[in-house]
């Protein structure tokens, strides 16, 4: 049997070499057709063709290896054929394949490099599969090399090409891509497609309500009929139309009216009630709102089981922690549940569930942001001693490495009697000098802490280094001569604070005056815990937008924790000035 099996294997082989369908020109060349056979069958003929036969040979073998999952010996037999002895189409093949084999490993640089060979200028002259597999190659490694805007024009040139599912997933990828873009300039004329895939992805960034949202999608549509978008719609935009069809009418929320947490609670309740009367006096349908008590539940099971007879959709809450853990370890929920605070990191985190919190993990993260954006790329840290601090620190550096940022150091604050100390071991005094690498002091410290940084930096040789703090030094309640003293310290807070003229601030403050203190970020969280109700799923179909809201500019991560960018302030002479947005996001 084996012996009859053997002509079939060497004519399969000698099948290697025809060409295919195309009619490629004299000098150009065939390209190679992967036969019936195996890697070691095409290797063993290979070592008795004559030169070009042998090195056909080898390059499918290489292909057939790399399309079997092993990259290792594919590379291996790729690093065996000799380019130079190829003609222009077969020489495109091997330049592919060597960038699809650099991408597995990560290397968007060497795949770049491969899809530079000369011979890529005849790229046109080929079969469309081929034109299609090597310009995939070279979006792909565009989009690893971070050329994103580059990546989404390759895509974009390629979808002609393509057809089926292969068309629906490039249109999808392509969504990805512009949808993760900032603001860019418009493309020019001759790339009007892409132009149009950019404009949409501004319109649906812009995330009001659903309704509005879906209005502004269908007006590009109108505007762009014959655009591909518009002819094959990326599946996230498709599931929005889906979402318009299920409007949000009942909300439970979910707060402990007793307890320890009960002045929280009160904070987010009412600021969650003044969103929704607002909503109202716009002229809006607002969703029905249902209280629940959490202090007094029995159960979760009991509470999803009542609300769900209720006829609520969309659960607020959560606030303590302890259940907002029970949440993160099920494996589902009855009800979609946007929780007030943070299971531990450890949890499941059902698809039912969202979370949102003012974790001041997300001011440190955003310190970093803002810092690197302002130029700076050496940092020191003061945070206080404590769970806590080790927390905001670890989020900091590692937002700050992850950017490119060099850490030099931290210390923990604990007595202020220390604090002198511990900033000259930070700065490495010496007499009169001090160590020259830092570019700025990221600072996480209470307003009591935060007044004696700036005069210890001062006493200390440093007066002049830059400092970046997240909101905790401010109250929002001090006098313009506590202000001084942190005078030059930069800082992210919530909107809500930073816009005293804000007509929903100025009309909550108007009954509540605590909410223009410290405690105006809980009334901030609430308002946008009801901004946020009816744009969970939205802001889940469109990963990279965003919400404007009153506790910061909101999105959601792939953990489905809502995250908060903050804008930035200054003290300066006693007073509180806003500074501009920083053009990096």
């Amino acid at each position: 049997m084996i012996a009859c099996l053997r002509p079939l294997s060497a004519l399969c082989l000698a099948g290697l070499l025809v060409a295919c369908s195309s009619s490629p020109s004299s000098n150009l060349g065939e390209l190679p057709r992967t036969p019936q056979a195996s890697v070691e069958q095409m290797l063993q003929k290979a070592g008795t063709s004559q030169s070009e036969d042998a090195q056909l040979l080898r390059l499918s073998a290489a292909d057939l290896a790399a399309k079997q999952g092993n990259t290792q010996r594919a590379e291996s037999i790729l690093g065996q054929v000799d380019l130079q002895l190829l003609k222009p189409a077969q020489q495109i093949y091997a330049s592919t394949l060597k960038a699809e084999l650099a991408l597995a490993r990560n290397d968007a640089k060497a795949a770049l490099d491969a899809l530079a060979h000369p011979s890529l200028e005849r790229l046109g002259e080929l079969p469309v599969e081929q034109q299609a597999r090597t310009q995939l190659a070279r979006a792909n490694a565009l989009e690893k090399d971070g050329q994103l805007l580059a990546a989404a024009r390759e895509r974009v040139f390629i979808a002609p090409l393509l057809s089926g599912d292969e068309s629906q997933r490039n249109q999808d990828h392509i969504w990805r891509l512009v949808s993760s873009l900032p603001a860019e300039p418009a493309p020019t004329a001759a790339d009007a497609d892409l132009a149009g895939w950019l404009s949409l992805a501004q319109v649906a960034k812009t995330v009001g309500t659903l309704k509005q949202q879906q209005d502004a999608i269908d007006n590009w549509l109108a505007q762009h009929p014959n655009h591909p978008a518009a002819q094959q719609l990326p599946k996230a935009l498709a599931d929005l139309r889906a979402l318009s069809s299920k409007p949000l009418e009942k909300i439970a929320l979910l707060l402990p009216q007793e307890g320890q947490l009960a002045s929280v609670s009160r904070a987010l309740r009412d600021g969650f009630l003044a969103a929704h009367y607002q909503a109202q006096q716009a002229g809006e349908q607002p969703p029905q709102i249902q209280l629940y008590d959490s202090a007094r539940l029995t159960s979760l099971d009991d509470f999803y089981r009542q609300a769900k007879a209720d006829g609520v959709q969309l659960v607020i809450g959560p606030l303590e922690k302890n259940l907002v853990t029970q949440l993160g370890n099920r494996d589902q929920l009855p009800i979609t549940t946007l929780a007030l605070n943070y299971a531990d990191p450890g949890a499941k985190n059902p698809a039912q569930l969202f979370q949102f919190g003012l974790a001041a993990e997300d001011e440190a993260r955003e310190v970093a942001r803002r810092a690197w954006a302002d130029g700076m790329r050496s940092a020191v840290a003061l945070v206080p001693k404590g769970e806590w601090g080790n927390r905001v620190l670890d989020a900091f550096r590692q937002s700050w490495q992850a950017a490119g940022g060099n850490f030099l150091g931290a210390e923990q604050i604990d007595q202020p009697v220390d604090m002198a100390g511990q900033v000259a071991r930070l700065m490495q005094v010496n007499g009169t000098s001090r160590r020259q690498d830092v570019d700025f002091i990221f600072l996480a410290a209470t307003p009591q802490q935060a007044q004696q940084i700036k005069p210890t930096l001062a006493y200390q040789y440093a007066g002049d280094v830059p400092v970046y703090a997240t909101s905790h030094l401010f109250s929002g309640s001090m006098s313009a001569a506590q202000y001084r003293d942190l005078d030059g310290i930069r800082f992210c807070e919530t909107p809500w604070l930073l816009d005293a003229n804000d007509p929903l601030r100025q009309q909550v403050n108007s009954q509540w005056p605590q909410a223009g203190g410290s405690l105006g970020r809980l009334y901030a969280m609430g308002v946008d815990a009801f901004r946020l109700a009816p744009r969970l799923d939205q802001l889940k179909a469109l990963p990279d937008s965003r919400v404007e809201g009153l506790s910061g500019n909101l999105s959601l991560n792939a953990s489905q924790r809502i995250e908060r960018q903050l804008p930035w302030a200054q003290f300066s002479n006693g007073q509180v000035q806003r500074l501009p947005e920083s053009n990096i996001e």
